[in-house]
């Protein structure tokens, strides 16, 4: 079929399709690619906006993680790198007397157990099987990994297992983090069973900060498992307009954009 004779909804699929398999698209290269005006690919981006399937950004626009679409934990490792790594030191920072740390799965929590202190005795629990290999050697870090299912994507242990032995710890500070956060919904993943973990794991940290690049702002997933307002503190990047940063600290969280 060409670029010419597809239809909108057979466009706006390709877009997604597109959007998905490379992380983002831009205006200018789907209108070359599908035959079209500009205007028409920013009237599909808005529709798939509207529809929760991308966020739009200047420009363009990046998938939002869904019930049929999450991405893999190797493609989160590429994306926003440097970004990525601002916040996990700044995260750190948090860490004040914390004896006893909850670390989340995904790729930034990942960062933010790499960057943990090694010289002071801290006892850190993960579902994480990368966090948990990334200190197993650590010298006066003892790690306790939760059992349960591995998810293939993300390489993280779910289900009731998990979720009972979290229900059996009190932990001083919980990093977690989401597939999405908004002012409306919260806190949001796509998977149930990860939900289960992280709602669980917030339920038994005394404090709870949210570590997360820009893109993860206003975009919504599947299953909500906290409320903003549950949060001491969301770690992002000045990336996040600095207007809408005040808007979550109303929430009550402190905003600390780096």
């Amino acid at each position: 079929m060409s670029t010419q004779t597809r239809t909108t909804e057979e466009r706006r699929h390709e877009i997604v399709r597109v959007a998905r398999a490379t992380g983002s698209v831009d205006v200018s290269a789907l209108a070359a690619e599908l035959g079209v005006a500009k205007e028409t690919v920013r009237r599909d981006l808005r529709a798939l906006e509207d529809h929760g399937l991308v966020r739009r950004t200047h420009g363009g626009a990046y998938p939002v993680e869904s019930a049929g679409f999450e991405t893999t934990l190797a493609f989160r490792a590429t994306s926003h790198v440097p970004e990525k790594r601002r916040i996990a030191s700044a995260a750190v920072e948090l860490l004040g007397d914390a004896e006893t740390v909850f670390v989340d799965e995904g790729f930034t929590p990942q960062l933010i157990a790499e960057a943990l202190p090694r010289d002071r005795p801290l006892t850190v629990v993960t579902a994480s099987l990368p966090v948990a290999g990334a200190l197993a050697e650590a010298g006066d870090t003892s790690v306790l990994l939760l059992g349960g299912r591995v998810r293939s994507g993300t390489l993280a242990t779910v289900d009731h297992w998990t979720t009972k032995m979290l229900a059996g710890f009190v932990i001083d500070l919980a990093y977690i983090g989401a597939n999405g956060i908004s002012r409306e919904h919260g806190l949001t993943t796509p998977d149930p069973a990860v939900s289960e973990v992280k709602a669980q794991a917030i339920r038994a940290a005394r404090r709870t900060v949210f570590a997360g690049a820009h893109t993860k702002f206003g975009a919504v997933s599947f299953c909500r498992f906290a409320e903003v307002g549950a949060l001491e503190a969301i770690v992002t990047s000045t990336l996040l307009p600095s207007t809408e940063a005040h808007r979550y600290a109303l929430l009550g969280p402190q905003i600390i954009r780096v």
